[in-house]
């Protein structure tokens, strides 16, 4: 597949010009508040949890508090016994459940093919072993205290550690589809003849999303073959697909409905608490609700994989970079979920070097599935390669920003391709004027206020344009000017709605008012996930086509003999309310149109095409990350009082929701950076601190003033010019603390979360001696 897509971009002329990007009078690129910011802060807004169908019932989980093995026996007779409880379902009972399917096949959305309670095997410390179904949540918690699992452990040892078994890893069979493995010339001889070597390791926590909403399903069978699921899904679609194939019913037959999600950053998918919800609805024959407790995300779920790399980079006294290598091991559920976290593509698109090597291993742990978590890989990847960059800018005695004007590449170094549209060094130019880089004190440990050594930084943040195909989309125009877009998309605050009304607008001639976008049910067109920074793009993708099909259907309706007879698609174009024909020429208002055909409405469907640009262009988004640190040498605590980010994303179609999302990535990234690590016990793979009063999210008094800022320019080859805005914040945002670090206190620290048991050893180390 890969190489057919290769060989149509190859014969893909270049896109022309979208009309709309060359007008200056459009609502896309305006500031406009979110459409679902008045329901939500009034509570009117429907999320899961508010779902109330007759007859509801509740579950409840019981986990597995041993890694690997089998049940022996499940003790169930006094939960079965206890008031309300409706039923137990172990892999005694439970009805067959094919394996899900991948959410990387585009025809699933889960990130394991592991069986759902359909055997005996324990495969992590966690894996949901039982389901209590009872009257009240409060019964079926009750309940499931009181069931007893006895194991079998005598089978051969649990790999749970990632620090001790990484002898065990092995290389990944490809990255999210690409090469895993890439070679240019000869990194060993570079290293060898260079003048300057970076050569280091770093190391990376495993992470969880830590939505605000829990993930929550509410199952209902309206007979045998045909299921409603109300579910906190970030993909509808392949949610819908999913359960239609591990139920064996037509997908036709199953309707997901996802209003609003609670928060998400790639975890809301399928896991299998929703599958475990409607296989108890199917026996029980009463709709059943599944909420995960706080401590259940953990365990139950998956998030961001820990991670183990290497940076080596070559130069010599002229500047350029001889090699640069990276390298590293990352985790994956011991049920091989095809899901390697793409560390080493920001090495793969950034900077230029004479000789290329990054290669990724991978670690089977009995662990739930490694997932995605905002800008999974990418984020990681950019801490160690950005933290290894100001290091060598440092050894060659240049400004980190100067240094990166040396390694600037003409064309993607790892595929040649030519870029579609990049501006990273102009990020960085706006940045340091907009920061005041140029009062920056380069030599380290320099600047101090009482206990307080301060110090500035500044990082690359990378993530590739991403397009999913098959997306579809429809417009339907109503008689009275109104219209509505539909499709089975998502808003988990993002701006989704608001930003797709401001283009439709645009698109038909219409007040952003009179525009109504419908989103949120698997009934309508198919959507894809909202992950990879893809959705906007998407859905411009598919309602472009959509208005495409409009334009023929309008002419169709066009009385004979009027402004439009003998007009062809070419020679129209919809605006001011109507079909008319270009470069100003006559036509007609909707109502005309609609009213002389008698008709109320009329509907067009749109497919988007495939991203085949994504295969003839090199298509990235970039950004400058500064900020301003201070170190405390008594505590060794690290406080980030100051923050800039600087973004090429193409076009931003609306400044506000933008900026929400941009800010929202930087703070997700100081959290990487300082306090966020979930601890593993080494020996029996149970997740240690699975709460938000243990697992350290950042909170406001650890978020600073954060200023962004973007470049705007358009990119032509993506729909309406722009990219996604979703992801890239949180990228580059550790490596800027880091180095900030670096810069006041003159340690180099590689290993996240930096935290006070990191920082003073190193300040004790760095300290001057007595004089």
């Amino acid at each position: 597949m890969q190489r057919a897509f290769e060989m149509a971009a190859r014969l893909l002329p270049d896109r022309r010009p979208d009309p709309l990007l060359s007008r200056t009078d459009l609502v896309q690129g305006k500031a406009m508040a979110r459409r679902d910011g008045p329901l939500k802060v009034s509570g009117r807004a429907p999320f899961t949890q508010d779902v109330v169908v007759p007859g509801l019932t509740h579950a409840a989980l019981v986990c597995a508090t041993r890694p690997a093995g089998r049940i022996a026996e499940i003790e169930v007779a006094e939960a079965e016994a206890a008031p309300g409880v409706l039923l137990v379902m172990t892999h005694h009972n439970a009805p067959p459940m094919k394996a899900p399917r991948l959410l990387i096949t585009l025809k699933g959305a889960s990130f394991t093919r592991a069986p759902v309670m359909q055997d005996d095997q324990i495969r992590w410390n966690g894996e949901p072993v039982a389901v209590v179904v009872a009257e009240t949540a409060e019964q079926a918690r009750h309940a499931a205290d009181l069931i007893r699992v006895h194991y079998d452990t005598s089978g051969p040892t649990p790999i749970v550690d990632f620090t001790t078994e990484q002898g065990r890893a092995r290389r990944a069979a490809n990255v999210q589809g690409e090469r895993t493995r890439i070679a240019k010339g000869d990194v060993d001889r570079a290293r060898q003849s260079s003048d300057h070597i970076v050569d280091h390791g770093y190391r990376t926590a495993m992470h969880y999303n830590a939505a605000i909403e829990p993930h929550i399903t509410v199952a209902r069978w309206d007979d045998a073959e045909h299921l409603t699921v109300w579910d906190a899904t970030q993909a509808i679609t392949h949610t819908q697909m999913t359960l239609a194939d591990v139920f064996a019913v037509p997908v036709e037959n199953v309707r997901v409905i996802a209003k609003f999600v609670g928060g998400a950053f790639g975890s809301k998918m399928v896991w299998s608490h929703q599958l475990l919800c409607a296989g108890a609805a199917k026996l029980l024959g009463r709709p059943v609700r599944a909420t995960l407790t706080r401590e259940e995300v953990f365990r139950v779920t998956g998030g961001r994989t820990p991670s183990s790399q290497r940076v080596t980079l070559a130069a010599n006294a002229s500047g350029g970079l001889a090699a640069l290598s990276h390298e590293g091991t990352t985790a994956i559920g011991a049920q091989d979920n095809g899901f390697a976290e793409q560390f080493t593509f920001p090495a793969r698109n950034l900077y230029a070097s004479d000789s290329f090597l990054v290669d990724q291993h991978v670690l089977e742990l009995q662990m739930p599935a490694n997932a995605s978590m905002r800008a999974p890989g990418d984020s990681i990847g950019s801490f160690a390669l950005e933290c290894a960059i100001d290091e060598m800018a440092e050894r060659l005695g240049v400004d980190p920003i100067v240094f990166r004007t040396r390694i600037e590449p003409d064309r993607n170094p790892a595929t040649g391709r030519p870029f579609s549209a990049r501006h990273l060094l102009e990020t960085f130019a706006r940045g340091a004027d907009t920061f005041g880089w140029d009062q920056r004190n380069p030599v380290p440990r320099s600047t101090r206020r009482g206990e307080w050594w301060v110090g500035h930084g500044v990082a690359g943040a990378n993530y590739p344009y991403i397009r999913m195909p098959n997306g579809k989309a429809t417009i339907t125009v109503c008689a009275d000017g109104r219209a509505i877009i539909r499709t089975a998309a998502h808003e988990m605050g993002m701006g989704t709605a608001t930003v797709q009304a401001q283009h439709a607008a645009d698109r038909l001639g219409l007040p952003v008012e009179a525009v109504t976008f419908e989103y949120g049910d698997s009934s309508l067109p198919a959507g894809i996930p909202a992950g990879g920074s893809a959705q906007t793009a998407a859905i411009i993708a598919s309602v472009t086509a959509a208005a495409k099909q409009l334009v023929e259907i309008l002419l169709k309706l066009a009385p004979r003999g009027g402004a439009l007879t003998g007009a062809r698609p070419r020679d129209v174009e919809l605006r001011d309310g109507g079909l008319y024909r270009r470069d100003g020429g006559s036509g007609l208002p909707y109502s005309t149109l609609l009213g002389g055909a008698g008709r109320d409405e009329v509907t067009a469907e749109g497919t988007e095409s495939l991203p085949l640009e994504m295969m003839k262009y090199s298509m990235q988004s970039f950004g400058a990350q500064f900020c301003q640190v201070r170190v405390s040498d008594v505590t060794g605590e690290i406080r980030v009082d100051r923050w800039l980010g600087v973004f090429d994303t193409g076009r931003v179609l609306n400044p506000t929701t933008a900026a929400s999302q941009f800010r929202g990535g930087i703070i997700m990234g100081l959290g990487q950076a300082l306090t966020e690590e979930v601890a593993v016990d080494s020996r029996t793979g149970r997740i240690m601190n699975p709460s938000l009063a243990h697992y350290h999210v950042p909170v406001h008094a650890d978020v600073p003033h954060i200023d962004v800022d973007w470049l705007g320019h358009p990119d032509p080859m993506a729909p309406m010019g722009g990219h996604g805005v979703g992801e890239i914040g949180i990228t580059g945002v550790a490596a800027a603390v880091a180095n900030a670090v670096h810069n006041a206190a003159g340690i180099r620290l590689r290993n996240l979360p930096m935290t006070p048991a990191q920082v003073l050893p190193a300040l004790l180390e760095t300290a001057p001696g007595p004089a």
